[in-house]
């Protein structure tokens, strides 16, 4: 794929593109009799040519994993160097290899996402991601900062009078217990999918209104794709309404909703009522 490109979006798209394909090749190669092994095969594969090209092309730049040994400790400088760069850096890119794994392993399955993004310290919005790109190899494509996608039209369609009917997206293995009842309340009807990529690309693109997830996330499940999200115009925070943030001490980032502008409010005040 010859250099990469200069401009940070673009480099987070062609280091994005780079890993997808080489995940889809693993599959071609490996094929899907032994799931664990391609699942273990597909981290290691996407994460080192990542950490390798960022090596390569941004050397200056710490880095935040999910596949680095200790990503998931809250900082503490005697068991996680790592995290002393990362907390000091002025720009990290935040990298989930393989975000869905679990459907990657899975022939057909095309709902797991590659993700990569820069947060920097001056960056102006408050969750200082400033670059980034969602890639979805098996749909044969990347979405990214650098050409964010137009604004999605809207899905929501006429159910009862008075009412609309919201397309959001939902966990296929671990939605969230309260969701169910939070789809009831504002006339919803859950989509489920696969990786948290997937599913906020989904959004991006149209295809479903919202995604609300409560159960447990690290930073790099959502930076990249909140990075495009957020340059598309879309609505992205916690679920009690706070600003999501990146590149803290703890790599924790539990909860989010990722939806359309026009109906935030309505799921904000839904998630005030039954997310408690």
């Amino acid at each position: 794929m010859g250099s990469p490109p200069v401009i940070d979006g673009a480099f987070a798209r062609w280091l994005a593109a780079r890993a997808g394909q080489a995940l889809i090749d693993l599959r071609s190669e490996m094929g899907f009799a032994d799931a664990g092994a391609l699942r273990s095969a597909g981290d290691k594969v996407s994460h080192d040519l990542i950490r390798t090209e960022l090596a390569k092309w941004r050397p200056d730049d710490a880095v935040l994993s999910e596949e680095d040994e200790g990503s998931r400790l809250a900082w503490a400088a005697e068991v996680n160097a790592e995290a002393v760069s990362r907390l000091t850096a002025d720009r990290v890119w935040i990298i989930d290899p393989l975000d869905g794994t679990r459907e990657f392993s899975e022939e057909g399955r095309s709902d797991w996402a590659v993700h990569v993004a820069l947060w920097s310290r001056t960056a102006p919005t408050p969750h200082g991601l400033i670059a980034g790109a969602v890639g979805l190899p098996a749909q044969q494509r990347v979405l990214g900062t650098d050409y964010p996608p137009a604004y999605p039209p809207a899905t929501v369609e006429a159910a009862a009078p008075g009412g609309r009917t919201i397309r959001l997206a939902a966990s296929r293995s671990r939605p969230p217990v309260f969701l169910t009842d939070l789809a009831e309340d504002v006339g919803a009807h859950l989509v489920p999918m696969g990786s948290a990529g997937a599913k906020i690309a989904a959004v991006v693109t149209g295809e479903v209104d919202a995604y609300i997830h409560a159960g447990g996330q690290y930073e790099w499940d959502s930076a990249a794709p909140v990075a495009v999200a957020t340059a598309t115009g879309l609505h992205a925070s916690r679920i009690d309404g706070s600003a999501l943030r990146y590149n803290e001490a703890d790599p924790r980032l539990p909860d989010l909703l990722v939806c359309r502008q026009d109906l935030a409010s309505r799921l904000l005040a839904a998630l005030q009522r039954h997310s408690g």
